[in-house]
């Protein structure tokens, strides 16, 4: 993510697609963890929202010590664009541009952005 700062100053968009919640076989099949999904979401919004960009960081290098991470993203593909993300974006502060507790009346479920 830091080496594609330089092209925000240029006007490109950078885009990270995921949801703070990617666990299918969980969200389709009856053994969703509504909790977990909270946690992890509530412990992701902290962390780019009320963490200063030196900690936001070091949290996301260590996210599977977040609560509910691994229940909440199994595999990291699905969270690795918003580390992305987050590199470009280094010292501005993100905002919640999404919030649902219910997605779909099973999980918490956000989107973010910076800059």
């Amino acid at each position: 993510g830091r080496a594609l700062a330089p092209l925000r100053d240029e006007g490109v968009l950078i885009i990270g697609s995921g949801s703070s919640y990617h666990n299918l076989r969980r969200f389709f099949g009856p053994r969703v963890r509504r909790e977990d999904a909270a946690q992890f979401d509530s412990w992701l919004t902290e962390t780019l929202i009320e963490s200063t960009p030196a900690r936001r960081s070091d949290r996301l290098i260590d996210w599977e010590r977040a609560p509910a991470a691994r229940e909440a993203h199994p595999r990291e593909d699905h969270l690795m664009p918003l580390h992305v993300v987050v590199g470009a974006a280094e010292e501005e502060p993100g905002q919640v541009v999404y919030h649902e507790k219910d997605f779909l009346g099973t999980i918490a479920l956000s989107s973010y952005r910076f800059g």
